[in-house]
């Protein structure tokens, strides 16, 4: 198995709103992408939570509720991709989220033990 081979790879993670991971999913899988790990998560970016109110008592929520969505792509995806995740994640409020490129060196499918791009 040739470890760090010369495959061009990188993986997008987008943190998004709960209620547009559909929209994403589809958007994705419009574009032929049917791989990818979704996690839920909580956070907080500028706008730094919000205040609620319960039983009379003000509190600060400082994490809130958002989506993960992880996937490894060949290069030349990652452009139409990323247009795809923000299109479809975008409501043009606070907390929409952020999309995060990252090269990845190897890939390894464990059933198989294919590698670089055909692993993914």
């Amino acid at each position: 198995m040739d470890l760090f081979g010369s495959t061009a790879m990188k993986k997008i993670e987008a943190i998004i709103k709960p209620f547009k991971l559909e929209e994403v999913k589809e958007a994705l899988s419009d574009l032929g992408i049917e791989g990818m790990t979704v996690s839920e998560v909580k956070g907080f970016g500028r706008q730094k939570g919000h205040t609620e109110i319960y039983r009379g008592s003000e509190y600060t929520v400082d994490f809130l509720p958002k989506i993960k969505i992880e996937v490894v792509l060949p290069d030349g995806m990652v452009e139409s991709a990323t247009v795809a995740i923000v299109k479809a994640a975008k409501t043009g409020k606070i907390g929409d989220g952020k999309v995060f490129v990252y090269n990845i060196d190897e890939a390894i499918r464990i059933r198989t033990d294919e590698t670089g791009e055909r692993a993914i």
